[in-house]
């Protein structure tokens, strides 16, 4: 038996994804299924899919609802997993609801959406729309990454944006350009639930204008190497603050093979703005 759903494919920096509208939560998509829609062979192909429905038609929505969330993102990971939130992906999600017309943003208004990890609150920005992700959380110790095209383990700093990440710093471009992200990175420790992996090297000089800068790459936990990491990107950003020291700026600009995205720290939030894009739209057949 088959159920035909509609999709629309979008991307933020190239991290894409499969939009499902399930505006009253009657779909209830098996690993499998995801997995499928995700598939860039035999499926639409992405990084991730975004679920549209409503807070108040999900469970996991309750908190968005009571909020004042009207929108939920569900998001899964390329393999069908479950994952707390994504930074590139919010941004496709609330690009979508104003798009369809199921919301409205003011130039200088605001809206909250509902995540796993919790209503998030977004607005227009100069690089497109921007997310506050709320608190983030550096963590103490080191986790040694060892990663294909690199001689010698590495230290990783632990950073939590609303799910995890490890950031390692590497000496060049070119040792960056030679990773082979086609394996998975090892970590030991290694969490329980996994992790992101940022590869990133600080620019030269680190700030300018005020601004620090910085190149990255990710592996990321269900998908594999991706173009762009939305909460990769704020992690980066906050770890080579956190190397920088006390004089570092609180402004970011992190460049990844997608494209370039803002990063800014304002107390113990972090917020991540950049452009997002539809690409097209149709039907699929589901077994």
């Amino acid at each position: 038996m088959t159920t035909t759903i509609s999709f629309t494919k979008g991307h933020g920096t190239g991290n894409d994804f499969v939009i499902v509208p399930d505006l009253d939560g009657a779909l209830d998509l098996s690993t499998d299924q995801v997995a499928a829609l995700c598939d860039r062979h035999v499926g639409i192909g992405g990084d991730g899919m975004l679920r549209v429905v409503r807070s108040a038609a999900i469970a996991a929505g309750v908190d968005a609802a009571a909020a004042g969330a009207e929108w939920f993102m569900d998001y899964r990971n390329a393999d069908g997993s479950i994952a707390e939130m994504c930074g590139n992906g919010i941004r496709v999600f609330l690009h979508y609801l104003l798009k369809t017309g199921l919301a409205q943003l003011p130039e200088h208004g605001e809206i909250l959406i509902g995540t796993r990890n919790g209503p998030l609150r977004m607005t227009r920005s100069e690089l497109g729309y921007e997310v506050d992700l709320g608190a983030f959380r550096v963590e103490s110790g080191d986790v040694l990454v060892r990663a294909r095209g690199l001689e010698v383990a590495r230290p990783g700093l632990g950073v939590d944006v609303g799910n995890p990440h490890v950031v390692v710093a590497l000496s060049s471009d070119a040792e960056l350009d030679g990773l082979d992200l086609t394996a998975i990175p090892i970590l030991e420790p290694a969490p329980p639930a996994g992790t992101n992996v940022e590869f990133v090297v600080p620019a030269d000089p680190l700030v300018v204008d005020g601004t620090g800068r910085v190149r990255m790459r990710v592996f990321e936990r269900g998908a594999g190497e991706t173009l762009s990491c939305g909460t990769g990107v704020s992690a980066a950003a906050l770890a080579v603050r956190e190397w920088a020291g006390a004089s570092a700026p609180d402004s970011w600009r992190v460049e990844v093979p997608g494209g370039t995205l803002g990063v800014r720290m304002v107390g113990d939030h972090v917020l991540l703005s950049g452009p997002a894009q539809l690409v097209f739209s149709g039907q699929i057949a589901l077994a």
